[in-house]
């Protein structure tokens, strides 16, 4: 049983596009400090819910409660707590890597000393005092997402989403990138990511796999390799899959 705070609460979530049902009756809940994975092939509904845990798009029905608020009455409040980042790489390419804090902290409500501590405290921690002033479009794309998650948590949320954070770095910046996130959730912070990378999901301390819009698995990684009778969670997703 587990005993830490519940964070996130979904109960009897759907979501309807007309006739199409992209979440269909979801239910789990995610506590503090949790690393949990969120998995899925493209199309099986998992940015629809991510967007309804953010606060960015409304369930048709049931409950969505994420930081101690329901997310169908109180998007704004959802927001305030959480962190984000986007597959898609969610800083700005135009603006320094001291711009990019600068602007994410005054979005977040930060004070102004409070947005130049945090950046001094993040170049620090990753070693890239050297790139406080150099546009972000001169840096390495492994760099970049190290930056674009410290951002997400600049103003220390309750949750943090990342939506396939990994994709299209080198292993060894992903072993690193997952470093941080250890870090992160140790410190209290809950991760909710998505990957596409099946050892990756090795890494969470549970995981759901969504297929057609409905959660077919919950459970620890090695729950799910022994009902699945799997050596690796990629076999187990293959079996799902099937």
């Amino acid at each position: 049983m587990n005993n830490r705070k519940k964070i996130i609460g979904v109960s009897h979530l759907v979501k309807k596009f007309g006739n199409f049902t992209a979440n269909d009756d979801l239910n789990f809940e995610v506590f503090k400090g949790e690393i949990f994975g969120f998995l899925g092939a493209n199309g099986a509904g998992k940015t629809t819910a991510i967007k309804i845990l953010c606060g960015l798009s409304s369930p048709t029905s049931g409950t969505v409660m994420v930081a101690g608020w329901d997310v169908g009455k109180f998007p704004d409040r959802v927001k305030e707590r959480i962190g984000y980042m986007s597959q898609r790489f969610s800083l700005y390419n135009d603006l320094t890597v001291k711009e990019n804090f600068r602007f994410y902290g005054g979005i977040y409500g930060l004070s102004a000393s409070a947005i130049k501590e945090r950046t001094a405290y993040f170049l620090k921690k990753l070693e890239m005092e050297q790139t406080r002033d150099v546009v972000l479009s001169k840096i390495p794309l492994g760099w970049k997402q190290k930056l674009a998650f410290s951002v997400a948590i600049m103003h220390d949320p309750q949750v943090v989403f990342l939506d396939e954070p990994t994709g299209g770095v080198d292993p060894i910046t992903r072993r690193q990138f997952w470093e941080l996130i250890y870090e992160t959730a140790h410190q209290g912070t809950t991760v909710f990511v998505t990957t596409h990378y099946m050892d990756e999901a090795e890494y969470c301390e549970r995981v759901s796999i969504m297929a057609e819009g409905r959660i077919v698995a919950l459970g620890t990684p090695a729950q799910m390799k022994e009902n699945y009778n799997a050596r690796t969670m990629n076999e187990v997703f293959v079996k799902i899959a099937r």
